[in-house]
């Protein structure tokens, strides 16, 4: 599950800490705990990476991330279901799995001034534009 968080003309991001991507920058998250909903994950994950408070929204996209080994050999693969989350409150900073947390505007993101993780991109325009429609189809 990743939290993909437009503020105003920006997306955050994190470089990430561990496989899939270590070193690349995408959108925070991680594993749902047992018991959790999506959109709670993803709240979850929000703060303890980069000391954001959000509130989820819609699930509006899936990407499959895979993890190779130096070989080339499948480890694992995950699914990362896309939740869109406003900004609340906080002040950014870098936890738990994150070496880096940053609010990036869109065009850098889309110009790729940096290494991103697959889908990044797409992902943050798809949120961009959600957005702009004022289209939420959340359930809490």
């Amino acid at each position: 599950m990743i939290a993909a968080v437009v503020h105003g003309n920006h997306v955050l991001l994190v470089r990430r800490a561990n496989p899939p991507d270590a070193g690349r920058w995408g959108f925070p998250g991680g594993k749902i705990e047992v018991g959790e909903t999506i959109r709670q994950a993803a709240v979850r994950e929000l703060v303890e990476e980069t000391g954001i408070t959000g509130q989820a929204h819609e699930v509006f996209a899936a990407v499959d991330a895979f993890d190779h080994d130096e070989a080339g050999l499948l480890r694992q693969h995950f699914v990362l279901v896309a939740v869109r989350c406003d900004w609340i409150s906080g002040q950014l900073a870098a936890g738990d799995d994150a070496l880096e947390a940053r609010w990036f505007p869109l065009d850098e993101v889309n110009e790729a001034k940096v290494a991103l993780s697959l889908d990044v991109a797409n992902i943050a325009g798809q949120a961009f534009d959600i957005v702009a429609k004022g289209f939420d189809t959340s359930t809490n």
